[in-house]
C-alpha cells in the first residue's frame, strides 16, 4: 500500500497524494486481468487490452514507415499514433476513475503508462503544469520501450527516438488541463545519452523550451 510516496512514479512531494491515490485505483482496476487465449481474448476489468512486442512497435514499424514516407513523416505518425493513444486513454480513465481535470487527471497517465509497460515517468520540480499557455512539464521517462528496444538490439540512433512516449504523455496531459500541448524528446538513451528527457508546453511556447533545456542539459 503507497503511505507517503507514489511507487510506479516519482514526482514532487507536493504531488505525491494525488499519484499515490491514482496507484490505488489502477491498482484495483488492473488486478481484474483475465487471459482467454482459447477465444484470443485478454481482458482487463472487462476492458478488451491487447499484448504487442515492444520491438514491433518501435524499431520495426519506424523502420518500415521510413521506406514508405522518410524519416520525418515517420517520427511524425509514431508521435501521432501515440497522442491519439494518449488522448484517448485519458478520456477513458478520467471518466472511469471520476477524476477531476488538472493534476489529479494528470496523476492516473503515468500510472497507467507503467502498468501497460511503456514507461517509468520522473516528474521534475521544474515542472509547472497549468491550465493556460505558461504550462510546462520536465520529465524523464527511465525503461523507455521505445529506447529500450534499440539498446537490447545494440542500435544507436543518432537522434531521439521515443516519438510514441512523447505523443501518448501530451495527449494525456491535453485532455487533462485543457490547454493544446505537444511534447519533445530531448535527450535520449538510444541516442547515447544519459536519460530519456521531455518537455512539453504550448506549440507557441515549445521551441523556447527546447533550446533552453537544450542548452542546460549540454552545460
Amino acid at each position: 500500500m503507497c503511505v507517503e510516496k507514489p511507487r510506479f512514479v516519482r514526482c514532487p512531494d507536493a504531488f505525491s497524494p494525488l499519484f499515490c491515490a491514482s496507484e490505488r485505483a489502477l491498482e484495483g482496476f488492473f488486478s481484474g486481468i483475465e487471459s482467454q487465449p482459447e477465444v484470443g481474448q485478454l481482458t482487463i476489468s472487462g476492458e478488451r487490452y491487447i499484448l504487442a512486442r515492444a520491438a514491433t512497435f518501435s524499431i520495426e514499424l519506424r523502420k518500415i514507415l521510413e521506406e514508405e514516407y522518410g524519416r520525418l513523416a515517420a517520427e511524425k505518425l509514431a508521435f501521432s499514433l501515440g497522442r491519439a493513444a494518449g488522448t484517448k486513454d485519458a478520456e477513458y480513465f478520467i471518466e472511469k476513475l471520476s477524476l477531476e481535470r488538472g493534476p489529479e487527471a494528470l496523476s492516473a497517465g503515468p500510472v497507467h503508462f507503467a502498468f501497460v509497460g511503456w514507461a517509468f515517468v520522473d516528474i521534475l520540480p521544474e515542472s509547472a503544469p497549468a491550465t493556460d499557455e505558461s504550462f510546462f512539464l520536465l520529465y524523464e521517462h527511465p525503461y523507455s520501450f521505445e529506447a529500450d528496444s534499440y539498446l537490447r538490439e545494440g542500435i544507436q540512433s543518432p537522434r531521439p527516438v521515443c516519438h510514441m512516449n512523447a505523443g501518448y504523455s501530451s495527449g494525456w496531459c491535453q485532455v487533462s488541463f485543457g490547454v493544446e500541448l505537444v511534447a519533445k524528446e530531448i535527450t535520449c538513451r538510444a541516442a547515447g545519452h544519459d536519460k530519456c528527457t521531455f518537455v512539453m508546453a504550448p506549440p507557441a511556447t515549445i521551441n523556447e523550451h527546447v533550446v533552453d533545456w537544450q542548452d542546460r542539459l549540454a552545460g
